[in-house]
């Protein structure tokens, strides 16, 4: 298994973020704004989908992978670090998805 973290990618993005390098896809997406970043995310959710529905795991994973680094891309321009949705994501593990989403007044 791979040592490689989340983290690890967050901070990558950051860094060629900063860098200005028009050669990064990654300083594309942030000059870009929010309005770049966001459709990308959406459009690897649902390449994503369609690899899942599909049952093409070379696609799942590709395209997992994909959707993964353009929602940190979207975190990082919103200015969310990782760590808020992790702790986000711990906050929820001491009740069960049925009542969190209940107490949040979601649906289905």
């Amino acid at each position: 298994m791979s040592a490689f973290q989340l983290s690890d990618l967050e901070a990558i993005i950051a860094q060629r973020a900063r860098s200005g390098d028009q050669g990064s896809w990654t300083a594309k997406l942030f000059s870009a704004g929010m309005d770049r970043a966001a459709k990308k995310l959406g459009e690897e959710a649902v390449e994503t989908v369609i690899a899942a529905i599909r049952s093409d795991r070379g696609a799942l994973v590709s395209e997992s992978a994909d959707l993964l680094y353009h929602w940190l891309v979207v975190l990082a321009v919103a200015g969310v670090p990782l760590s808020d949705v992790l702790a986000e994501l711990e906050r929820r593990t001491g009740q069960s998805g049925i009542a969190e989403k209940a107490a949040r007044g979601g649906g289905g």
